[in-house]
């Protein structure tokens, strides 16, 4: 006699969607900030956006634009059945996200070499509103970072139960989840490239 096993499809994705607006609440409380101390310091917020580098932000935007598109097409490849298709394009997705860091680790390692980061003497000795920005920014992408992270981590979870048979066409709702959480990832992209490196 074969076990029954639980599946409560709709009860995993309401607490997807609730995590999720939780993690909205975190971004706006950070977005919110921002636009108070943009009010304060228009100008050394300016000067603080001049410094980024605008065609790595471009770069960036595209490519988690393209690990959407692809997480995306690998949920449609799951529910037709085509296995070795939904890994293909999750490994896509993980190599976006991958090279997402490893931009964003040159965008850091050259602003710290110019002695651009909180507490250092350059942002110390500057304009307050200059500090402010850049304090924000690294809270901000940092946390951005994190959530790349721990979602190409789910990802790569949900990459091995479909290799091994546990998610299938007839049960996805955990590559769906994790597919969710990526879309967020891009979404608070869409929101921090043009509030950093466009408006200003």
């Amino acid at each position: 006699m074969s076990e029954h096993v639980h599946r409560d499809d709709a009860g995993a994705k309401l607490g997807m969607w609730l995590f999720l607006f939780s993690e909205l609440l975190l971004f706006g409380g950070l977005f919110i900030l921002y636009a108070v101390y943009l009010g304060r310091y228009p100008q050394h917020f300016s000067s603080g956006g001049k410094q980024l580098d605008v065609v790595i932000g471009t770069i960036n935007t595209l490519i988690l634009l393209t690990s959407s598109l692809l997480a995306a097409m690998a949920v449609s490849a799951v529910q037709r059945g085509e296995r070795g298709r939904a890994l293909g394009l999750l490994a896509g997705t993980i190599g976006c996200a991958a090279i997402f860091m490893v931009d964003k680790y040159i965008e850091w390692s050259t602003k710290i070499g110019h002695g651009v980061y909180p507490g250092s003497r350059h942002l110390e000795t500057g304009p307050p509103g200059e500090s402010v920005f850049f304090g924000l920014y690294y809270v901000t992408t940092g946390l951005h970072g994190i959530h790349v992270l721990a979602g190409a981590a789910l990802l790569g979870w949900a990459a091995l139960r479909i290799k091994t048979g546990a998610i299938h066409a007839d049960s996805y709702v955990a590559l769906e989840n994790g597919t969710l959480y990526w879309h967020l990832v891009d979404l608070v992209w869409i929101f921090i490239f043009p509030l950093y490196y466009l408006i200003l």
